[in-house]
């Protein structure tokens, strides 16, 4: 067998050795012997009985934390909507309060105005006394 041929097709060097070829026979033949024995040799099947619930068990946990998170999501969404409203009703009841209070305050005046504007100091049968009088204390 040549290893090196030139373009000619004459070898350029010697043959390998008949030593160096038996030698890659008889790897050759035991590497394929090893394989076949490995392919032919009988293997162990390992069956696992918790096989089959495992990954059911990992989808519900799986579930379980998703299902907590977007639970805990809705709930925290409502908590802060109840805190709105009741923030809205607190501010509507303190307006209602300041408008009752500003309109009392207003009633109190009007008729404190209308008290002074319609109120005499003297009946009405007296007021020609109380006219001499203020003449008399002009002088």
């Amino acid at each position: 067998m040549n290893l090196f041929k030139s373009k000619t097709g004459t070898a350029t060097e010697p043959q390998p050795d008949r030593e160096l070829e038996q030698v890659l026979v008889n790897f050759r033949q035991s590497v394929r012997a090893w394989s076949e024995a490995e392919l032919n040799r009988p293997r162990a099947v390992r069956v696992t009985a918790h096989s089959t619930w495992r990954p059911m068990l990992a989808w519900a946990l799986g579930l379980v934390v998703v299902s907590g998170g977007v639970s805990g999501g809705i709930y925290d969404h409502h908590r802060i909507m109840v805190e709105r409203q009741q923030a809205a009703a607190r501010l509507a009841h303190e307006r209602q309060l300041a408008e009752q209070q500003k309109a009392q305050e207003t009633d109190e005046n009007l008729l404190a105005n209308v008290d002074t504007d319609i109120s005499r100091s003297v009946p009405a049968a007296m007021e020609p006394l109380a006219q001499l009088m203020d003449d008399d204390g002009a002088n």
